[in-house]
């Protein structure tokens, strides 16, 4: 005899049932339980990327951290593919328990809805914002041997040749992309994108000087900056960043409100009750506030930036809607 044939499995049903609502729960009380609980298993955190970069490895750092708080392991899986595309996807359709997490970046979250005919997600529908982790600071630079030093005779050495100044990038539609060709409306600069895939090859290229700019992270130039093989131009920050505090950012080299720092941040599926989102903000937030967390995000050439989940919500969508008005303004379309 089965336990599902059990003659007296109703009856034990209608038991468990009886003894749920003597306590006040009953049924509507068990995802309560499982929320005041959380978590009690494995956490699954999608990286959308190979392993090894800087995006990873912050969400790495940033994971081994959340789990000790957390009390339970919080499994990196990598699912690359289509800038980002295919991992992000893949959480937007996962449970929302809580469970299954996503390193967002603001090259997949705010910029590819408006680059890729399809991404397979909706940035605001999808997602429920759990935290920001900080902010990636972008910089110009140029070969050593560059005649400009600053970006107002970059600029103007552009518009002295119709050719044009060719800058280099990580890829088309990454965030030094959009960087460029908003500094490119935003003064009519006369700048020519030359994609690479990786930041890596485009250094190359300007180490060698076969080109003579390049829209990168601070961390990716910083050593090639110490050693004077590049020269830095401006960065993006609203602020002088505190590992360059020496070069200026856009702004006081006369471009008003130009901003384009890269972010990333953790989300989780739509509908994930609110108060795992809570607890899991206040966690991160707690990360985030620890110096060796702080100090080794920096060295990442990232500024850590606790806050609410609500905040970090209302950054992407004025970051979505921000980059949408570029990317229509350049034409940028990825195929």
């Amino acid at each position: 005899m089965t336990i599902l044939n059990h003659p007296f499995r109703p009856a034990r049903r209608r038991l468990i049932a009886g003894a749920l609502l003597a306590t006040g729960l009953g049924l509507q009380g068990l995802p309560a339980l499982a929320q005041d609980n959380y978590p009690n298993r494995p956490i699954r955190l999608v990286v959308p990327f190979a392993p090894g970069g800087v995006t990873d490895t912050s969400g790495r750092l940033v994971a081994d951290f959340l789990s000790r708080r957390l009390g339970q392991p919080i499994v990196v899986d990598n699912r690359t593919g289509a800038s980002g595309n295919i991992g992000t996807a893949q959480v937007a359709n996962a449970e929302p328990d809580g469970y299954t997490l996503v390193l967002g970046f603001d090259g997949t979250m705010v910029i590819n809805p408006h680059v890729f005919p399809s991404v397979g997600f909706d940035t605001l529908k999808d997602f429920a914002p759990v935290g920001k982790i900080g902010d990636a600071t972008l910089i110009l630079v140029a070969n050593a041997a560059f005649p400009a030093n600053t970006l107002q005779e970059v600029i103007a050495l552009s518009k002295r040749d119709s050719a044009g100044l060719s800058y280099g990038t990580s890829g088309t539609g990454g965030t030094p992309h959009i960087a460029g060709e908003q500094l490119k409306l935003r003064t009519q600069a006369n700048l020519v994108h030359v994609p690479y895939r990786g930041g890596g090859q485009a250094m190359n290229d300007l180490l060698g000087n076969s080109i003579p700019l390049v829209f990168t992270a601070v961390a990716g130039a910083q050593a090639h900056l110490q050693t004077g093989k590049l020269k830095a131009i401006a960065v993006s920050s609203a602020q002088r960043s505190s590992a360059l505090p020496n070069v200026p950012t856009f702004i006081e080299s006369g471009v008003p409100n130009f901003v384009a720092d890269s972010w990333v941040g953790i989300l989780a599926p739509a509908k994930t009750p609110p108060a795992i989102v809570q607890r899991l903000n206040t966690e991160l937030n707690a990360v985030l506030n620890d110096p060796e967390v702080r100090q080794r995000l920096q060295g990442l050439g990232i500024a850590a930036s606790p806050g609410t989940s609500a905040q970090f919500g209302e950054a992407m969508k004025a970051d979505l809607a921000r980059y949408g008005e570029v990317v229509k303004a350049a034409g940028i379309k990825v195929e």
